[in-house]
């Protein structure tokens, strides 16, 4: 294959995306988990187009998400996890990919004329998204949480701070890991529940206090030794990044530690490279969001008070970790 096919099959790559948003859109996978179909009998159950649904059909069958024989489809093993009913279901973050479907088509336009002024991500989703993307980051945590946990050294505290923890997925990895330790689990409102939901399926509801509100408005709640800003800081522009880090630090114990886990760009901003296509899903997204190196993460924790900034893990997926501490005086 010459280098001009690879880059045309770069750019055919939306193809295939559409293919597998719409039909996780539509929920075929869900349909056909509990058995084999045929395509007239998957239409009609959704009142779907024959014709269409066949093609559509036909297609994943060619990308490795359902196998055909005698006109009837079966979900393959990679395919059955895009059922909203398997256990590890990825279902949720496709669902937020096709929400993101939409603003990454405006990219031609922001870049030509600036951000739009627009809500940040989880503050004025509906119902449907908010869960969709509360479940993506599930999905996206729940082994990166396990591997995290176990690779910092959380012996040392008594109480976690969980800033944005979403339904709860590190909590839970960093209470197993230390079962010595308790955690406040802050987040809005409608996204509360069902962090309850699942520390109480797991048997950790003891350990946990939940406090509902908006860091973006409302003060944290005080007296942890650990706080962490798992994915929240690319949200973010600069100067609110000073902001809820200086609130960070007001609700701190002495000598307490931030740790945050986020994308953390080499200098010239293209490593990781998915840091790099991170920046413009921040950038169609949010009004100053971005991914950000380690001297500007470093200049904004020095800002509100912090010291001792340092990354003490590295990675390519959203796996870095930058640390920072309250002084004890």
């Amino acid at each position: 294959m010459g280098k001009g096919d690879i880059v045309l099959e770069e750019v055919r790559a939306f193809m295939k995306s559409r293919v597998i948003l719409t039909a996780t859109q539509l929920d075929f996978f869900t349909r056909l988990y509990s058995g084999p179909a045929t395509a007239l009998e998957l239409a009609s159950a959704i009142r779907l187009d024959l014709r269409a649904a066949t093609r559509i059909l036909d297609c994943l069958v060619t990308l490795g998400l359902l196998e055909k024989q005698n006109g009837s489809y079966s979900l393959t093993e990679s395919g059955s996890r895009l059922s909203s009913t398997h256990p590890e279901s990825m279902r949720p973050m496709v669902m937020h990919m096709n929400d993101l479907w939409n603003s990454w088509s405006r990219l031609t336009d922001v870049v030509q004329h600036g951000p739009e002024s627009q809500a940040k991500p989880g503050l004025e989703m509906d119902e449907e998204n908010r869960k969709a993307f509360i479940g993506a980051m599930h999905v996206v945590a729940r082994t990166l949480s396990e591997d995290i946990a176990s690779g910092y050294d959380l012996s040392g505290f008594q109480k976690l701070l969980d800033i944005g923890g979403g339904s709860g997925t590190y909590t839970i990895a960093f209470l197993k890991k230390n079962p010595a330790m308790r955690a406040v689990l802050f987040d809005l409102p409608k996204v509360i529940p069902l962090a309850e939901a699942r520390m109480a399926s797991e048997g950790l509801s003891g350990r946990v206090d939940f406090v509902r509100g908006d860091f973006y408005r409302d003060a944290l709640p005080s007296g942890c030794d650990l706080a962490l800003l798992s994915a929240i800081i690319h949200q973010n522009s600069p100067a609110e990044n000073v902001t809820l880090y200086s609130k960070i630090h007001d609700a701190l114990a002495p000598g307490g530690v931030l740790l945050i886990r986020d994308h953390i760009m080499d200098e010239e901003r293209t490593h990781p490279p998915e840091g790099a296509l991170f920046a413009l899903n921040m950038l169609v997204n949010t009004r100053g969001g971005d991914t950000y190196t380690f001297d500007e993460v470093r200049d904004n924790l020095l800002a509100a008070g912090f010291v001792k900034p340092a990354v003490v893990r590295t990675g390519e997926h959203m796996d870095c970790l930058v640390e920072a501490v309250k002084p004890a005086q």
